[in-house]
């Protein structure tokens, strides 16, 4: 049926409406800017919530009480008092950070079952997931230099590498990062927060969101945020697997079997821990860019804001012999002390 002049200025009428109301709607919610967040989390079945709160808390509890337990061994351990092991209480202190900044509020919300956070606590937790996330990326990168020195050019590690050195590329890792983090809080406090209330994620983490920030230069931040990710993940990553393949092309130039079995055991916990990261973190903020499945998302960001601090120390203390022997040699120590005898 064709449609009549006067139908037509309805509709033109209708649609003039509602486009003013949507304006208005806007201009609305402009003037009364989002304060507090909404985080979905990983479920809402009321019934997983005790289940779920009981698995991160043991979660957490391990990857604490594992972090912390090679600290203590690389501290009290002389033997352990080399850069390798340097770096492993580094790595370990991050992680306890970074567990930290990740599960403190999901367990709070399981536990109490409100699920709003301040955009404020948001935006602390965002920057100082940021911090740890680049601190670990630096840390793993620097670990990397040190098995390349040891097992290239073995002679003159002890000139390259001291303890020294070490403790200054630990430092140097966290104020970069620092840096880098105060950086992106000024250049974004510069915008206004207008994305969704409601966050399907567990924890703050607006890299992922589809346009979460409004301002005049919003595209340059969005560019800028692009590049960043391009140069901490990929770049990085295609540093650390050059540097890997000339690793093990040195290992398999070395003659004895046993010798190659000790190169490789050296630098196999760090190559997994660096392929677990970066390969996850790569897949998370590159695939993003193309919208996949949320569920993709939290998956992946539960293996490497969550499980990944637990892999630390199972990597860095079950699979290795040193590690073993100092923590035998401390229960030891502990057993002897408590049953010493009383004077």
């Amino acid at each position: 049926m064709p449609i009549s002049h006067h139908q037509h200025n309805d509709e033109e009428v209708t649609g003039y409406s509602r486009k003013v109301q949507t304006t208005e709607q806007m201009e609305g919610g402009n003037q009364t800017p989002i304060m507090e967040l909404i985080l979905l989390g990983l479920g809402n079945g009321p019934e997983l919530q005790p289940l779920l709160f009981v698995l991160f808390l043991v979660i957490y509890l391990v990857a604490v009480a594992g972090n912390l337990l090679i600290i203590v061994l690389v501290v009290t351990d002389p033997h352990l008092h080399t850069p390798m092991y340097y770096f492993v209480v580094g790595l370990s202190g991050v992680e306890i950070f970074y567990v930290s900044t990740t599960l403190s509020w999901l367990l709070a919300s399981l536990a109490t079952g409100d699920r709003t956070i301040s955009l404020q606590n948001c935006f602390v937790q965002y920057f100082l997931y940021i911090i740890l996330a680049n601190a670990e990326s630096l840390l793993l990168t620097a670990m990397c230099c040190d098995r390349y020195l040891a097992i290239c050019h073995p002679l003159r590690y002890a000139a390259l590498m001291n303890i020294q050195i070490c403790c200054h590329m630990i430092a140097g890792s966290w104020i970069i990062s620092i840096l880098y983090c105060f950086t992106f809080h000024m250049f974004i406090l510069q915008f206004r927060y207008c994305g969704p209330k409601e966050i399907d994620l567990f924890f703050c983490d607006f890299a992922v969101l589809s346009e979460p920030f409004c301002g005049a230069d919003i595209q340059t931040m969005h560019l800028v945020a692009f590049l960043v990710t391009v140069i901490l993940t990929v770049v990085v990553f295609l540093f650390i697997l050059t540097t890997y393949i000339c690793i093990i092309a040195n290992i398999l130039r070395i003659s004895s079997s046993t010798g190659r079995q000790k190169a490789f055991s050296t630098c196999s916990s760090h190559l997994i821990m660096v392929a677990g990261y970066y390969v996850s973190s790569i897949i998370v903020y590159v695939v993003t860019l193309f919208n996949p499945p949320v569920i993709l998302y939290k998956i992946l960001s539960v293996w490497f804001a969550i499980l990944i601090p637990v892999l630390n120390p199972v990597l860095y203390c079950l699979r290795n012999k040193d590690a073993h022997k100092a923590l035998r040699d401390g229960l030891l120590k502990l057993a002897a002390f408590r049953h010493r005898p009383e004077v």
